[in-house]
């Protein structure tokens, strides 16, 4: 039997034993070290958007369009709109119609630092003036404007996600008009609604997750949730 610390052993014979009982190397001899707890997200009630605009494929003989997306954190629940320019004064339209269309109070809303949201960064001091029409507009409906970390993306990778969901259905379907993009799309949001089971939210769609808070939380909601049905059988 070998002990430790036997001068008479040679390594190829150590190696030899160790490997009869299993131990490839020294190191699967080494205690393994407590894993380190994944951090979870901070839980947020309904109301804390994520916001950003993607690229759309140009039509032949067509202006191309720009879908302003906006998604909650909590519930997933999504809204998106078609422009025809990525200006502030569309991102600020855009902005009152989602206020409009949310069944709930939206304190919250975070962007990156491109120029339709934010003039953080065309000014010298590095901070947004507050005089940007997105900021404006924010300030009218009481919503805190949250820009991302300076080159930290996936801070709003929640949105990303979904226009990468979205970038699924461009590949996959042929659109002979700008109407027939916008009619596509808009579709296949309320599907996503209505219709699209996440795990995220323990396989329930954003409406059901939209429905459980406002059951739950009803001083969040200013109007009903209303949960379309399925296709006619």
């Amino acid at each position: 039997m070998l002990t430790q610390g036997d001068p008479g052993v040679s390594r190829s014979g150590l190696d030899r034993c160790l490997r009869r009982h299993g131990v490839a190397h020294l190191k699967a001899l080494q205690p393994i070290p407590a894993a380190t707890p994944h951090k979870s997200f901070k839980a947020y009630e309904p109301g804390f958007l994520h916001v950003d605009v993607k690229y759309l494929p140009a039509i032949q003989g067509e202006a191309r369009q720009f879908l302003f997306a906006a998604i909650d954190r909590a519930t997933r629940w999504v809204y998106v709109a078609l422009k025809p320019n990525r200006t502030a004064r569309s991102a600020k339209a855009f902005l009152k119609a989602v206020v409009e269309a949310a069944p709930f109070r939206i304190p919250t809303c975070l962007t990156d630092h491109v120029s339709e949201f934010t003039d953080r960064f065309l000014v010298k001091a590095k901070q947004p003036t507050g005089t940007h029409l997105f900021d404006q507009a924010c300030a009218e409906h009481t919503i805190e404007h949250r820009l991302i970390p300076p080159r930290k993306p996936p801070t709003n990778g929640m949105v990303e996600r979904f226009k990468g969901r979205i970038a699924e259905v461009l590949q996959t379907h042929r659109f002979d008009s700008t109407e027939d993009l916008a009619t596509t799309l808009l579709r296949y949001a309320n599907l996503y609604n209505h219709h699209m089971p996440q795990r995220a939210l323990n396989h329930q769609t954003p409406v059901q997750a939209l429905k459980q808070w406002q059951a739950s939380h009803p001083d969040l909601f200013h109007k009903k949730v209303y949960h379309l049905t399925g296709l006619d059988k």
